[in-house]
């Protein structure tokens, strides 16, 4: 399978001019081939071939003074950008199509020089390479310092240089992975594994374990609403205001990068630990849309399922889904048969009853009964209690046993 492995780099003052250029020159090239399509398409004529937009936008456009200065840079990065355009576009009918999975996307917009974060890639036409050094050497940019984390399991196919919104750039590797060597990395066990995802607690275990939930986003709250304070004050296009937003842009990754990081580490364990894992399938989107939107944004569900799903896909392990429609909390564990016809069996045995939320409990409406001290722990509890009960029909018998 296609994996990426990122690594942080460091280019100097040269490099990172160079990357600016690279930056800007993909951005041009791909804005004008989304305005070439939009002319089209508000003219009646068919939409311009890949080829065509090639042949316009990167060959021709060079010999112009207009954009002579994309010669400055290496053609396999505008090449890219034009199939990033492609790609968008795409994707933008396949949904229009009602073929693609998820929810709608828009048509293409034009990027910009102020956008969050800014990328180039590099295929292996463009001749980069890895240094005897460790340096990752590219064209018309020159061989830049990397901080490797961890060695590449193979040779990469291509690589692509990210700039993010807090300033740091990054080396991101498309890599594809051996399926045997990887399960034979991770050998086979017998344990299987249900995980609960929450909020009080961000995972329970099916054997009791109980995962607290870090809360990076609410650990950090007051010192990201103290730096965007300060970056309200700034007048807008001082340096200043500048400084302010790399200030709250590096207070976001911080939060970001630790949340990820316990993402990978638990479910990690959880692979490695075991052969199969079910999880319960969250509507993240609807639950968003909530007074609790920030804690479920902060816990990152979508994240760590992602995570799960392609980890056991590399190492083989069985990931299932449970739906989110299904009625787990209503099925009893023991036989699998839902409460209520648990309750009302008359041919199963006897199991202990299910313990109550509260310690005191009163029954309203029901005259001639005084509130329970506490609930039943079992059907030996039971039985004093019947005669109480006897007068009852067969709905307010399961209200008192169910501690409503």
């Amino acid at each position: 399978m296609q994996l990426r492995y990122a690594f942080r780099v460091y280019p100097d003052a040269g490099q990172r001019i160079a990357l600016a250029r690279a930056f800007g020159c993909a951005r041009v090239v791909f804005n004008d081939a989304v305005r070439a399509r939009e002319d089209a398409r508000r003219s009646g004529l068919p939409f311009p071939t890949a080829a065509a937009l090639s042949r316009k936008l990167i060959t021709e456009a060079k010999r112009t003074a207009e954009r002579s200065w994309l010669g400055e840079v290496s053609a396999v990065v505008l090449q890219q950008a034009l199939r990033d355009a492609e790609a968008a576009y795409r994707t933008f009918f396949a949904s229009l199509k009602g073929t693609r999975k998820g929810p709608k996307v828009g048509a293409p917009r034009f990027k910009s020089r102020k956008d969050a974060g800014q990328s180039v890639r590099f295929t292996a036409n463009a001749r980069w390479c890895i240094t005897g050094s460790g340096r990752l050497s590219l064209p018309k940019i020159g061989a830049v310092k990397v901080k490797w984390s961890r060695t590449l399991p193979s040779t990469p196919s291509s690589v692509t240089v990210i700039k993010d919104a807090a300033g740091r750039y990054f080396a991101s590797f498309v890599i594809v992975t051996d399926p045997a060597a990887d399960q034979a990395s991770m050998p086979a066990t017998d344990h299987t594994i249900g995980i609960d995802l929450g909020l009080t607690h961000f995972a329970v275990l099916s054997h009791g374990t109980k995962i607290d939930s870090p809360r990076f986003l609410r650990r950090a709250e007051r010192k990201l609403k103290k730096a965007q304070r300060e970056l309200s004050r700034k007048q807008k296009g001082s340096k200043n205001r500048d400084k302010a937003r790399l200030k709250v842009a590096r207070a976001h990754t911080k939060v970001a990068d630790a949340r990820r990081e316990f993402h990978h580490q638990l479910s990690t364990k959880l692979i490695s630990e075991n052969q199969g894992i079910a999880v319960e399938d969250l509507s993240v989107a609807g639950l968003a849309r909530t007074r609790l939107a920030k804690s479920v944004h902060d816990a990152g569900w979508s994240s760590f399922v992602g995570m799960l799903t392609y980890k056991a896909k590399r190492y083989g392990r069985a990931l299932i889904m449970i739906g989110r429609f299904e009625p787990t909390s209503q099925t009893c564990s023991t036989c699998g048969q839902p409460e209520e016809q648990v309750k009302t069996s008359s041919t199963r045995p006897a199991r202990p009853a299910r313990r109550g939320r509260r310690p005191h409990v009163t029954v309203p409406g029901l005259p001639g009964l005084e509130p329970l001290q506490r609930l039943p722990q079992g059907p030996d509890d039971l039985v004093p209690q019947l005669g109480r009960l006897e007068e009852l029909d067969l709905r307010q018998q399961r209200e008192v046993l169910q501690g409503r």
